[in-house]
């Protein structure tokens, strides 16, 4: 078979920028590469249109057009063309969108279908965070869903919120995230005692500034007890801020502040030695849809405390593979994180469990098989 992804981000050196729906697509391209299929990844947003190979993948940058008042019908126009291009000369069977600001809106190929993954719509995003949802992002994402040919998701959570927040009813199938266990294996490093790792950018809608209050409330439990965090900052959409690392420095304590460190961002594959590093990894998100970081640090073994809404479930069984608390109740959070710092036994054996649901659920070879089965059951359909 061959894939399609459009995306707005991957994580190449030569692409502009990636987070997580960037790692999901590439660790499910590199699964369907090893399972003998052809992945191509479109990348639109980039600073030249160029075409490369990674690694097996096809990666297939496409500059934005740029022409007042018209630059996203343009660029979608172009985008169209491309896949009608590549489908006629049999390079792609189907093409996979994300739900992220409904690029595909006004996207109609002659016949290639269309598959929109949910990896988490801005309308989403900012329902779950009670914040301002402009009104064109909201009709291009509804449209988008409309016009797909057919709908995943990457958590029963996402899926039931985004017909919730559309007013729709589409018929979505869920296939989670998945994680190259080759890549996130366990390594030959020590963990620093007493070190918590956040993993992620640096935005109110993660919890980091709850986070702050969480680490205040850990020192005073553990004195010696160390925060690292990665990821790059990002402005404050409530307060107008241009760093929410700044917000959070005013709300560390002086004592706390002393054992914080934050490294920024790190090339991705360094991740893996922060978290082998680390005794605890910490995720007091408030909005996410599927998150591959969670899956990263259970993939390497590590006992988390997480956010306890919605999606979390799917991923983590409170008391299991770690404890799942709301960011909000910082002390119980702090409670949770000093008892597994305090009791290596129960952090090992949490840090264990999570590793083997890992490999029994969201191994990427597992992931990429029921893509692949969904994605010939389309194909299948549109020739009947």
């Amino acid at each position: 078979m061959k894939i399609a992804y459009l995306t707005p981000e991957y994580p190449h050196p030569q692409c502009n920028h990636s987070a997580g729906i960037g790692t999901s697509i590439y660790n499910l391209g590199n699964a369907l590469i090893n399972l003998g299929h052809e992945v191509r990844v479109l990348v639109y947003g980039q600073d030249q249109d160029e075409v490369f190979s990674d690694n097996g993948i096809i990666l297939q940058k496409i500059k934005n057009v740029k022409v007042k008042g018209i630059s996203r019908w343009l660029t979608q126009k172009k985008i169209e063309k491309i896949i009608n291009v590549l489908y006629a000369d049999n390079k792609i069977d189907l093409v996979e969108s994300i739900d992220w600001g409904g690029i595909t809106s006004f996207i109609q190929p002659k016949k290639c279908p269309i598959v929109i993954k949910l990896h988490g719509s801005d309308t989403y995003f900012c329902k779950l965070e009670t914040r301002h949802l402009k009104k064109k992002n909201y009709y291009h994402e509804k449209r988008a869903l409309k016009k797909a040919d057919a709908h995943l998701a990457v958590s029963d959570f996402v899926a039931q919120k985004t017909n919730h927040f559309f007013g729709l009813d589409l018929n979505f199938t869920t296939v989670y995230n998945g994680i190259d266990l080759t890549s996130f294996k366990e390594i030959s490093i020590n963990e620093t005692s007493d070190q918590l790792l956040y993993v992620g950018t640096l935005i109110r809608k993660k919890g980091v500034l709850d986070l702050a209050h969480i680490f205040n409330e850990v020192v005073k439990l553990q004195p010696k007890a160390e925060l690292v965090l990665i990821g790059s900052d990002a402005s404050d959409i409530r307060t107008g801020q241009a760093s929410t690392w700044k917000l959070m420095t005013e709300i560390f304590s002086e004592q706390a502040l002393k054992n914080v460190h934050y490294q920024g961002k790190v090339a991705y594959d360094e991740v893996k030695t922060y978290i082998a590093k680390a005794s605890v990894c910490v995720f007091p998100s408030y909005a996410e849809a599927f998150p591959v970081s969670w899956l990263e640090a259970m993939a390497m073994k590590k006992a988390i405390v997480a956010s306890n809404i919605g999606w979390a479930k799917e991923v983590i069984e409170n008391g299991s593979e770690g404890f799942l608390i709301h960011p909000s109740d910082h002390q119980l959070f702090a409670e949770k994180i000093n008892t597994l710092l305090i009791n290596q036994p129960l952090r090992k054996k949490q840090g264990r469990q999570a590793q083997e649901k890992i490999i029994k659920d969201f191994s990427h070879t597992v992931i990429a098989q029921k893509n692949l089965d969904f994605y010939n059951s389309i194909i299948e359909n549109q020739h009947d």
